[in-house]
């Protein structure tokens, strides 16, 4: 996937006709549009506990490695990002400088 940069300049109109697909004001027959409480209700098999959404990997917390492992883990993957973060920015810069 590729990004490319906007060609037009984003006036208030813009923002207020996002602004106002994102509270719900969208088309109702549109892919993402908002849902009342009572509606959803009314539904069969409606069921608004997010508890069912649970990592199972997890559940078994005997398996798991000591927190200083973990914590070692965490901080290996953390200063991995840094790295690739700083070989990002060091490509910018010296694409700047050129």
């Amino acid at each position: 996937m590729s990004a490319t940069l906007p060609t037009a300049q984003t006036t208030p109109a813009c923002l207020h006709c996002q602004g106002t697909l994102h509270k719900g004001t969208a088309p109702p027959e549109g892919r993402f549009r908002a849902y009342g409480y009572d509606e959803l209700l009314t539904r069969d098999k409606v069921s608004l506990d997010l508890s069912w959404l649970r990592d199972e990997s997890l559940e078994d917390s005997a398996s798991l490695p000591e927190p200083n492992v973990l914590a070692q883990e965490i901080a290996d993957d953390l200063q991995a990002a840094l790295a690739q973060i700083q070989d990002i920015l060091g490509d910018l810069q010296r694409r700047v400088t050129r």
